[in-house]
């Protein structure tokens, strides 16, 4: 198995830097999960935020930009490599920490690289 970087978008995975993907809907492998409600390029922690909605009571996550498989610009969806239980049971993304906390990041970065299949 290769290293890989959790932070950073996928060779191949159809990400083109500058691409407004907030509000694309996120597609679990085993069904949607909801819609994006953030997106950040930085380099070493890009990642999106998704508002789950009512599919688990308006919980917002943070996913590593490494979990995303594919975009699809056409269709305005982005594909994830993780199960759904898997993205409900990670932790809760928020946004005073987020802005505050430097280390923030390393708790989603410890959950998705230990959970990676």
């Amino acid at each position: 198995m290769t290293e890989f970087d959790i932070w950073a978008h996928r060779p191949g995975s159809g990400h083109q830097s500058g691409t407004d993907i907030v509000g694309y809907k996120v597609e679990a492998t085993d069904g949607g999960i909801g819609k994006i409600s953030k997106h950040s390029e930085e380099v070493g922690a890009s990642h999106v935020v998704v508002d789950t909605g009512v599919w688990i009571f308006g919980k917002h996550v943070l996913l590593p930009a490494g979990t995303i498989k594919m975009i699809d610009t056409v269709e305005e969806k982005v594909y994830v490599d993780r199960t759904k239980d898997q993205i409900k049971d990670a932790p809760e993304f928020d946004e005073a920490k987020y802005a505050g906390e430097p280390s923030y990041l390393e708790q989603f970065g410890s959950y998705y690289g230990q959970s990676h299949m």
